[in-house]
């Protein structure tokens, strides 16, 4: 099949997807339906896609790790380091260990090394997978915003003790030594490669665009090529691209804190980033419905490499890997928030224990997703001898099955854990907005002060330059009142914005739906309706909201 066609009915797929998990009257997980989809496209169309694993690894991962470091919350992430590196690096390292040792006992015709790899690319999670199948029952956005973190971090962990495992299964030996040594030479310089080619990039691009002007699309197809870069050029220097493309993402954010691009740019890019993103993730459980069946049809050989003589078996090792992370995610949460008691209670800090729905949700939000599928699908198909890779689509199988079966048990265990779960303690928000928005405003007045002294403004009218000072400044002024209120008087302003931005989206579809009326009545053309619409898009896209409803 012609690669543009192939890539075009994927992409279909995930609209049509999209579109039924809105319709349907239960809300199911949109990976569990794009899964579907895939399906139908092998059953029904006779899709039969075969993957270049370098191919698929370098398209879909670099862009995915880049994003989530560029937009996960910095300050989220640093006030709750300790919680999310215990997630994602020492649960990964336990997973990659216990239950690498499980998989081979359960499975005894699965190398050490396989079943290691195996164990590693079933360590990361996927937080848009757990963000579709929440949708019902949200998790507490502190809990969210750890899971995230755990996401960002034990992708590029688990991906990296993944690619030894293969190595090690390749080779056919392996030294914990000289792979600990590997470990943080190939992990320490992928970090550095992805800091040094953001930096490098960014500084050429801030001199061009000083010396240019700024062109919004330009910068987006600067932004869609980072993670590309920062992947290539650490593999060619034999480090971490994983690495690389995540923390290339997170020296993103830190280089926009002084570049200050245009708000152009900012809407533009996060629009495409957005589609990029859904895209992607859309496409991988397309891909991993449309390789199902496949793996279906390879059931009897793989069963009958393990001594089984039929699916049963294989079935059954779904399950219990699955049921066995589930177990070691809960006993390693527990175990850490035990910890993190004793010694706050050692220091004098009487913090509140968590519940223990918690600690469940916690560990029920470990679904596999979309690394998983894309890493193990990555699994050489030959060793250096020429014969085939062994336990490969074994391997690929219960990896599947794992996915399949995370988002399941999630889909039914989520809403019933999440529902009135208690919220994690969480540092008062209402007084630091308040006084960022009477800085905000403060910088705004003195602007205002700047261009009232100026008489060499843009405005030429002074009469018309005074109404139009005035009426901007009563904005600000009422905003510094609210932003300068008490500490106890701070919510009270953020609702009082809270209720202005209601008001202001109503009034603004109101005047949008007046403008398409004038021009279904020919009483404006095409070119002035496109100027005040924009104007208007602008405008509520300030208060927090597209021009499309978002659902």
């Amino acid at each position: 099949m012609d690669v543009v066609t192939m890539v075009l009915v994927f992409l279909l797929t995930v609209v049509v997807c999209g579109f039924v998990a809105r319709l349907l009257p239960v809300r199911l997980p949109l990976p569990l339906l794009q899964i579907a989809g895939g399906a139908v496209l092998s059953y029904g169309f006779g899709f039969d896609v075969a993957l270049d694993p370098d191919i698929f690894f370098l398209l879909f991962i670099p862009p995915l790790l880049f994003l989530d470091g560029w937009r996960i919350p910095k300050g989220a992430f640093f006030r709750d380091w300790r919680p999310i590196l215990t997630l994602a690096v020492g649960l990964v390292f336990a997973t990659v260990v216990g239950i690498g040792l499980f998989i081979e006992w359960l499975i005894p015709a699965m190398p050490l090394a396989v079943a290691f790899a195996l164990a590693a690319i079933l360590s990361p999670t996927d937080p848009v997978a757990v963000s579709a199948v929440a949708a019902n029952a949200p998790i507490p956005p502190r809990l969210m915003h750890i899971l995230e973190g755990e996401s960002l971090l034990n992708d590029a962990s688990g991906l990296v003790c993944f690619r030894f495992a293969v190595a090690a299964a390749v080779t056919g030996g392996f030294s914990i030594g000289a792979a600990s040594l590997s470990f943080l030479t190939v992990a320490g310089g992928g970090l550095l490669v992805g800091l040094a080619v953001t930096w490098l990039v960014g500084l050429l691009n801030r001199r061009l665009v000083r010396r240019v002007g700024e062109e919004p699309g330009i910068q987006i197809l600067v932004s869609l090529l980072m993670p590309f870069a920062a992947y290539l050029v650490a593999e060619h220097l034999h480090v971490s691209g994983i690495l690389a493309a995540a923390a290339a993402g997170i020296a993103m954010h830190y280089a926009e804190l002084s570049g200050r691009p245009l708000a152009a740019t900012r809407m533009q890019r996060n629009a495409v980033w957005d589609m990029v993103q859904t895209s992607l993730n859309g496409i991988i459980f397309v891909m991993l419905g449309e390789q199902l069946p496949r793996i279906l049809r390879s059931l009897p050989e793989v069963a009958a490499s393990v001594g089984a003589s039929g699916p049963g078996p294989l079935v059954a090792y779904v399950f219990a890997i699955t049921v066995a992370l589930g177990l070691l995610r809960f006993a390693w949460v527990w175990t850490s928030v035990r910890f993190s008691l004793f010694r706050r209670a050692r220091r004098g800090d009487a913090e509140g224990r968590p519940h223990v729905r918690t600690l469940a949700v916690t560990a029920t939000a470990g679904v596999r997703g979309a690394i998983t599928l894309a890493g193990v699908l990555t699994l050489p198909l030959v060793l250096p001898d020429g014969s085939p890779f062994p336990a490969r689509d074994l391997a690929i199988f219960l990896a599947m099955g794992v996915i399949l079966l995370s988002l399941v048990i999630a889909s039914i265990g989520l809403p019933l854990l999440a529902r009135d779960l208690p919220e994690l303690p969480q540092p008062p928000q209402g007084a630091s907005e308040g006084h960022a928005r009477a800085q905000a405003a403060e910088a705004a007045l003195r602007r205002l002060e700047e261009l009232g002294m100026d008489r060499t403004g843009i405005l030429a009218n002074d009469e018309v330059r005074n109404e139009a000072s005035a009426h901007v400044e009563s904005v600000y002024r009422r905003r510094l009142d609210y932003g300068q209120s008490a500490a106890e008087d701070a919510q009270r302003g953020l609702q009082v914005a809270d209720a202005e931005r209601g008001i202001w989206l109503r009034t603004l579809a109101a005047e949008r739906d007046e403008l398409y009326r004038m021009r279904r009545l020919r009483e404006i053309d095409d070119g002035l309706l496109a100027r005040l619409v924009r104007e208007v898009d602008l405008m509520e896209a300030r208060f927090g909201r597209g021009s499309g409803a978002h659902g």
